[in-house]
């Protein structure tokens, strides 16, 4: 009887521990909301959702999205709602373990061609009213920074369709998008602007990597391993080659 008494615990250990992995390991998720092609918010897809799922599962995690501003994910990891934070990065100002970086913006300045508009460094900026995604100001380098700290005219968007609409409706000098979002809102906001006005693309950043933050170490080495197995399996090759004509 004693013996069954301890089986019978024994087993109850073992399915409690392996509940609780099961638990901890569905990590809460937070996405920039709506950046097609990187996150289609609504279909639960997108290059960037595709990668950070894919290495989450090839280093045993599961993942439960969650959508909202730049600003309101940081503030969510902080309070603890989030045990992790896609497009993130060390100049970010939040405490996190930050992952190897899975992906590359490439960010850019758009302006009207009928603006004349000529660029040819960050610090040209500080005349012209400017909307950028929110937290550009920490992500893209000290002399952007320093050029939002002068300009009185700068502004950052929470919803990065926004920045578009304001642009070709004559509200703004130049946004500061990723190339690929820029393009991807054209077609949805085409009934409420002139999308077919000439722009110009001023080239003055590099591509920015991005790493997901974790609140735990562990959590993060996991993804690192899941991501590294992708990239070596081509995987990751193949989820890049899903959106290249996006």
């Amino acid at each position: 009887m004693q013996r069954c008494r301890a089986v019978l615990v024994g087993l109850l250990v073992f399915c409690c521990a392996h509940v609780s992995q099961s638990i901890a390991a569905t990590l809460r998720v937070g996405f920039g909301a709506s950046k097609p092609p990187y996150v289609y918010e609504h279909e639960s897809r997108g290059l960037e959702y595709d990668l950070v799922a894919a290495a989450l599962r090839e280093g045993g995690d599961e993942l439960r999205p969650y959508y909202a501003s730049a600003e309101r994910l940081h503030r969510m990891f902080k309070q603890g709602e989030l045990d992790a934070m896609a497009t993130t990065g060390s100049a970010s100002d939040v405490g996190a373990f930050y992952s190897d970086s899975y992906i590359e913006y490439q960010n850019v300045v758009v302006s009207l061609a009928s603006r004349d508009i000529v660029l040819q460094r960050i610090a040209d900026l500080d005349a012209l009213s400017v909307s950028a995604f929110q937290r550009a100001r920490y992500m893209l380098g000290a002399e952007y920074a320093a050029m939002v700290g002068r300009n009185p005219a700068y502004r950052e968007e929470p919803r990065q369709i926004i920045r578009s609409l304001l642009l070709y409706a004559g509200r703004v000098d130049a946004v500061v998008a990723d190339e690929r979002i820029f393009n991807a809102f054209n077609p949805l906001i085409a009934g409420q602007v002139d999308v077919a006005q000439p722009i110009t693309i001023h080239r003055l950043f590099a591509p920015t990597p991005y790493s997901v933050g974790f609140v735990d170490s562990a959590a993060r080495d996991r993804f690192n391993t899941g991501l590294a197995a992708l990239r070596a399996s081509g995987e990751y090759a193949r989820i890049v080659a899903r959106y290249a004509a996006q």
